[in-house]
Order: C-alpha cells, then structure tokens, then sequence
C-alpha cells in the first residue's frame, strides 16, 4: 500500500527530438569531432537550454552573430535556416562553415525562390522576428516576401498584383490556426498558390495530433520545451484549444506548478521537436516521487525520418 495519492500519466507519442533536431546536434559533435574545439555555432543550434547546456561542454561556442565569430575556426548555423547574407560574408570572410538548416526548412526557403523565379510575390505566414522566419524571408530580396501573423493580417496586407502572390508557411506552426489564415489568402486571393504539400513539417503536425487525442482524456497537459521554442508553444495552445483546463509549458521538473495540479488524477505528459527525452524522464521521476503513476501511451503516428550529415562530414579528417 502507498499513502501517495493515484494519478495517471497519459505519455503522447510520437514526442521530443524530430529527424531534423538529431540531425543539427549531430552537425556540431561531429564539427568538433573534425575540428576540435572551439566550434562556434551561430544562434542556439536548436531551442533547449539542457542541449545547448551539452553541446557548450564539448566545445560549442554560441554566437549571434558572425561578426562574433574567429576567421580561424569552423561555425554551424542552426537547424532554423539563415539569410542568404549569413553564407555570403563567411565566403567573403573565408570562414569554414557548415549550415544544419533542417531540410523541411530548406524546401520551404527552394520554394520561396521558385516564386519569385516565376514572378510572384510571396505571402509567408510565421511569427515574426522567429529566426525560422528571419531566415526564410532572407532568401529573397528586400519586399518579396510579405509576412502575415493572424487572419486580421490577411486583410491589412497589400501586394504589388493581387493574381501574383504564392504563399509559405513556417514549418512549426499550429496546424488549425495556419489553415484559417490559408482560408483567408484563399478567399482573398483566389488565384495564390500554396506549396504542393503543406509546409508545417511531420513532426510538428505528430505532436499536435497527439495532444488533441490526448487532451479529451486529461485534466492537465505538461509540455516539455523551452519558451523561445516556437513547436513547443503551439502544443500548449493546442492542448488549450483541444479542452485541457490547465496546460503549461516547462523547462524541467523544477518548473512544475504542483498547486495548479493538485487534485488532478490524470496529466498528459508530451515535449516539444527540441527537447530531449532525459527532460521528460525526470518530469515522470517528479511525479512518481509525488504519486502513485500508472503511465499510459497515447500513440497516434510512428516517425521513422532520419536525415544525413553534410558530406563535409561524412568524409574523414
């Protein structure tokens, strides 16, 4: 017998690290593998404090800017996706670099060319200042690429032809929020042109559908990620939106709002594209320290992606 009250831990699956992320830290321990340290890494390689915490350890430098960067040593960009203007000066600067832009970033930025080599303008709905959007409106030239943020933004903007416009989405997304903002182009433009399949990545769409399955069964949703991490933020909205009462997002264990969960018998537990299954572990050792956990999977896809390294990579020192 346990004095410890009972509680189920409904466990979303699929969770945590998409193909794109375990590709990105991949990028940078084999950089310093070929290298050695320091690897200077422009921008959080992914969104997570406990990986970029990891990667500091083995060498990785985190900068902003190139300008922060040696001319003598290596640097990644991150799995978000740069400007065209990022690779340009490290050719101009000589530096070694290697780009761990996740490739379901990099379609989006070969679609954003393709409009513009067909004289379009191009919509892109994302969040603004987000580096994924920074980095996608930089392939292009300055006013090509027109950002919308809400529907309410659909009505505001006013492009050079109105039969001339194509649109693309940042890859992380809610699912439901970006299909009205579609709706809206559409209605508005009748003639836009979307990509030939949606932007919003697998990974993002999986974790989504697998809260909207699991918040019918919860009174609670934990989202492990971290707040600038865009995926992770959406699942909170997206558990919110699906009925949950409560749903948070927290870092770690320790961020845990016991009081706002007191009572509960169920939780649903998920992590967001960018943070690693040890996080979510130590959310389940809290609550077992706390209550007599059953654990229940909530399986709504099986993701077998995997991505290469660049082959600057794969080649021996």
């Amino acid at each position: 017998m346990t004095d410890k009250p009972a509680l189920t831990l409904y466990l979303a699956e699929p969770r945590g690290f998409c193909a794109g992320v375990v590709r990105a830290i991949e990028i940078v321990e084999l950089a310093i593998e070929k290298w050695g340290a320091p690897v200077y890494v422009r921008h959080e390689i992914v969104h997570n404090q406990h990986v970029v915490d990891e990667l500091r350890a083995k060498g990785a430098v985190f900068v902003e800017e190139l300008d922060d960067c040696p001319t003598d040593r290596p640097v990644v960009f991150s799995a978000h996706g740069v400007p065209k203007a990022v690779p340009a000066e490290a050719e101009r600067r000589n530096l070694i670099y290697v780009d761990a832009t996740c490739p379901l970033v990099s379609k989006v930025h070969l679609e954003a060319e393709r409009h513009f080599r067909n004289g379009l303008q191009t919509v892109m709905i994302g969040h603004s200042g987000h580096p994924e959007t920074v980095g996608t409106m930089g392939q292009l030239p300055s006013g090509e690429v027109i950002l919308v943020e809400t529907v309410v933004d659909v009505g505001r903007i006013m492009p050079r032809d109105p039969d001339r416009v194509a649109y693309i989405t940042q890859t992380t997304l809610s699912v439901d929020d970006t299909a009205d903002i579609v709706a809206a182009l559409a209605a508005r433009f009748p003639k836009i042109i979307g990509p030939q399949k949606k932007d919003i990545c697998y990974a993002t769409t999986n974790r989504q559908a697998a809260v909207k399955a699991m918040a019918p069964l919860i009174e609670a949703l934990l989202v492990v990620g971290a707040p600038n991490s865009s995926n992770s933020k959406r699942l909170v909205e997206v558990g919110s939106a699906a009925g949950c009462p409560y749903a948070m997002l927290v870092q770690t264990a320790a961020d845990i709002d016991w009081r706002s969960i007191e009572g509960a018998k169920t939780v649903g537990l998920t992590a967001g594209a960018s943070a690693p299954e040890v996080l979510v572990d130590q959310v389940i050792a809290a609550f077992r320290e706390r209550y007599d956990v059953t654990t229940e999977q909530v399986v709504t896809a099986e993701e077998n992606v995997s991505f290469k390294v660049p082959r600057v990579l794969r080649e021996a020192s």
